[in-house]
């Protein structure tokens, strides 16, 4: 029998990726230089927040997805965190609320005006205190509204109720730093990454652990829920120290069904999933590529495509919801590319070619629109429902009319399962033990350099004196 090649018919195997033009990208951005592994934008259908680099606080601006080109040095800021920021995320539900976390401990809520900021913003309408560190990450319930998720250097995953504004539930099974968080379609799943090198799936509302992974061949760093197709998907690093992707079965993790090398760099692999068109997408950070590959339901599960290459290294990649797209373009993704270097964010459309101009109704599936499924209580009482559909042929310009109102309430302490959060801090780490001694070995520099110029100082003044008393006119 001749040898024949295998060939696989998919819509998506022409995919390519088409850069903005320069004007219709955003220029002049001063992006932070925070080593932090997040991307440090957020964007949704009107808005774009990029966290920058300030003195004294932390900040991001939020730009009107209309307002492209030259960002000026004076821009009007959110800054009202006394720390660095270190996540953003927009509310699916309402488009002009979004919350940040940051290095002061804090979770703030903000509600962007309608047109933007005319000037700096210092006043969230609501702010959030119940952990003891610093918060890297924040997530928003993906079918209720107004439930946030935090997680804390303080190992714990907190569960906020907006509509209190207090947190409810309290996830304490980690041992170490949660790395990334993420959610099934219906949102009665969560899967975390943790600095101890372990992948877990966690019921969050009574935050048991329902399966758990010990990867040390596959050190992972970041996870994402495969829709609705019960699998998850890692990336990492291998024993040989190249970055790696693993796929799993989330009702058992007690070995990844496959493992694949992607190539021997060092940065971070960023994964993002499109549940519409099965597609996943791999974004190292420092690296200027994006590959993109076909989920599908039988091995080999992973099939490659194709490469958007390009030679500018990203910081971190925002990513427009699926309302937000053109789909006359038949563009399936969109990226926003953070360029550190040259302050510039970049819009990547990722397109499915095609020669007809009417709406191809294949590659646009009904996707989850902004209608949230549940509100929190019904979530908090044990019921679970898929998100609400819609149509992006008719409703994609449909606005929310969802309004957030935040409650009033006092800062107290923050008592949950029995545990007063504020006061039940955890062991701090190597790493930041050594950057305290660090910062305080620069602070003895510092002042060991004052006192030597005031000792340089106070001989001029000597020898002066010395000079004036021995002149003949003293004499």
């Amino acid at each position: 029998m001749s040898w024949r090649p295998q060939y696989r018919s998919s819509k998506f195997r022409n995919v390519y990726g088409k850069v903005a033009s320069r004007e219709h990208c955003f220029d002049g951005v001063p992006i932070t230089k925070n080593v932090h592994d997040n991307h440090f934008c957020a964007v949704n259908a009107r808005f774009l927040a990029i966290v920058t680099e300030s003195a004294g606080g932390g900040s991001f601006l939020v730009i009107p997805l209309e307002q492209t080109g030259r960002i000026e040095p004076n821009y009007p800021k959110v800054c009202g965190h006394q720390g660095n920021v270190l996540d953003i995320k927009w509310n699916p539900f309402i488009e002009n609320i979004i919350a940040s976390c940051s290095e002061d401990t804090s979770v703030r809520i903000w509600e962007i005006p309608e047109g933007g900021l005319k000037r700096n913003m210092t006043e969230a309408v609501l702010e959030l205190y119940g952990h003891s560190r610093r918060v890297g990450l924040v997530e928003w319930h993906p079918t209720t509204n107004n439930i946030l998720f935090s997680a804390g250097y303080d190992y714990k995953v907190l569960i906020w109720n907006l509509d209190i504004g207090e947190p409810v539930k309290m996830i304490d099974c980690h041992t170490d730093v949660i790395l990334c968080m993420s959610f099934n379609t219906d949102g009665s799943l969560l899967a975390t990454t943790c600095k101890d090198k372990k992948l877990r799936v966690v019921e969050p509302r009574s935050g048991r652990v329902l399966q758990e992974a010990s990867c040390k061949n596959h050190r992972v760093n970041r996870v994402v829920f495969l829709g609705s197709t019960k699998r998850l998907l890692t990336t990492g690093v291998s024993r040989w120290n190249t970055r790696q992707i693993a796929l799993w079965d989330q009702e058992d993790l007690s070995m990844s069904l496959i493992e694949e090398e992607i190539d021997g760099l060092s940065g971070l692999l960023f994964p993002f999933y499109d549940a519409d068109t099965h597609m996943l997408y791999l974004a190292g950070k420092g690296d200027g590529n994006i590959r993109y590959y076909e989920i599908g339901s039988e091995k080999p599960y992973l099939s490659y495509l194709m490469e958007f290459r390009s030679p500018a290294p990203q910081k971190g990649l925002g990513v427009m919801p699926k309302h937000g797209l053109d789909v006359s373009a038949c563009e399936v993704f969109r990226f926003y590319k953070l360029i550190t270097l040259k302050g510039l964010i970049e819009p990547i459309s990722m397109i499915v070619p095609r020669r007809s101009e009417t709406y191809q109704e294949d590659i646009y599936p009904m996707t989850p629109g902004t209608e949230p499924a549940l509100t929190p209580d019904e979530w908090l009482s044990g019921v679970n429902r898929d998100p609400i559909l819609m149509s992006l042929k008719e409703g994609y310009k449909k606005t929310s009319k969802i309004v957030f109102k935040a409650p009033v309430r006092e800062k107290k302490s923050v008592v949950v399962n029995g545990i007063d959060l504020l006061e039940n801090v955890p062991p701090r780490t190597e790493n930041e033990l050594l950057r305290m001694f660090f910062r305080q070995q620069d602070e003895i520099r510092r002042l060991k350099e004052e006192l030597s110029q005031k000792d340089i100082r106070i001989r001029q003044l000597q020898l002066e004196l010395k000079n004036f008393r021995n002149s003949p006119k003293n004499n």
